[in-house]
């Protein structure tokens, strides 16, 4: 997906990450303004890459159960960049709080992600 949309990631901090994503046709609903949906996608992918740089890789994997978003203004183009923070870290479960804003800092999108925490499967 992350492919598929551009998103970049750009930063990362002690507590945060940051991932750019384009806005245009590829990411537009019908009246030219950002999709929803490519907003929970971007708010997804940061948050379960946020995720994975906390577990132990060698025998844990995760996986977003739950995702909210609340899309608070339109964009029509230019760039989006993703912020995640932590809200909880947890042995099962981790929740994330994903803040999408545009090239001003206004914020476009709030996402809150909860992903589960689970053994690697036996190949």
């Amino acid at each position: 997906m992350s492919q598929v949309l551009d998103i970049q990631f750009t930063e990362v901090g002690d507590d945060y990450m940051k991932a750019t994503m384009p806005v245009n046709h590829n990411t537009h609903q019908p009246y030219g303004l950002l999709h929803g949906g490519a907003s929970a996608a971007l708010a997804e992918t940061v948050g379960s890459v946020a995720s994975w740089a906390t577990i132990d890789r060698e025998r844990q994997i995760c996986v977003g159960i739950e995702i909210n978003c609340n899309h608070v203004r339109g964009k029509k183009d230019r760039l989006v960049t993703a912020t995640v923070r932590p809200l909880h870290i947890g042995a099962t479960t981790h929740v994330w709080d994903i803040r999408i804003t545009d090239e001003r800092d206004k914020l476009v999108c709030v996402s809150r992600l909860t992903v589960a925490v689970l053994k690697k499967p036996k190949e």
